[in-house]
């Protein structure tokens, strides 16, 4: 696993007012397999791709997806529900909203206390949408996007989670034309065995006709009980799509 390396990001929901975020990224290892699942036919309207999943919508950054069952343990949160996480002065390192959490609930114990909102409280899993700004390229933002929420979610700054984060590749389906990346994560502060040893994470880069940049990011504990299975998460990836611009 390599060292923990300051990247910046389009992310303009950290509230700063600039089109950075920090974290980190190692990009040594490209992971391997499809960037692309099979998807379903197009739902209409706000209608899940998969009977009785639940749908979530981000307007504000173009996004639309589903999650599986309130009875499979999802809950989807409002739109304008904002989770992050900060730096030591309290500034958010990354923000998303449009999101859903995955077994909400559990244990409390974090890697990373910084959190506000609902990250960090307990869930195996987390999905949502972020970015806004227009520097970098789409695929240095997907890049950027799954190791710098590997980076918060799972340590921090404080305990520096050993990450290693695939190089972008290209998304096409659900209206998109844009790029993937994943981080594997190692995780290096264990207070609990709520913690989880290890986590992935999964980001979607889009971008709209005015230039700025959008993503959906999925960030997964793995190697603890109930935790999402690889092919759980590409399901859910294939319902993402764009709402357009």
């Amino acid at each position: 696993m390599g060292m923990a390396l300051a990247l910046s990001g389009c992310n303009e929901d950290t509230g700063s007012g600039t089109d950075k975020d920090t974290g980190a990224a190692e990009s040594k290892a490209p992971s391997a397999g499809s960037s692309q699942s099979s998807a379903p036919a197009s739902p209409s309207g706000d209608q899940p791709l998969f009977k009785e999943w639940q749908t979530q919508t981000s307007q504000k950054h173009h996004f639309q997806y589903d999650v599986p069952t309130k009875a499979e343990k999802w809950k989807i949160l409002d739109e304008e529900t904002a989770l992050s996480y900060t730096d030591e002065n309290g500034r958010p390192i990354v923000v998303m909203t449009a999101a859903g959490n995955y077994r909400e609930g559990g244990c409390a114990s974090s890697p990373n206390p910084k959190a506000i909102g609902e990250a960090g409280k307990g869930q195996l899993a987390t999905v949502g949408t972020t970015g806004g700004g227009k520097d970098g390229t789409l695929q240095e933002n997907a890049r950027n996007w799954a190791g710098n929420w590997g980076f918060a979610a799972y340590g921090g700054a404080d305990h520096k989670p050993k990450i290693k984060v695939s190089e972008a590749k290209p998304w096409k389906q659900g209206g998109i034309d844009g790029y993937t990346a994943t981080a594997q994560v190692t995780v290096t502060n264990r207070p609990s065995s709520c913690v989880p040893p290890k986590a992935v994470v999964h980001s979607i880069a889009q971008k709209l006709p005015d230039g700025t940049m959008h993503g959906w990011v999925i960030y997964a504990d793995q190697g603890v009980p109930k935790a999402l299975t690889d092919a759980q998460i590409k399901k859910i990836m294939s319902t993402v799509r764009s709402t357009g611009s």
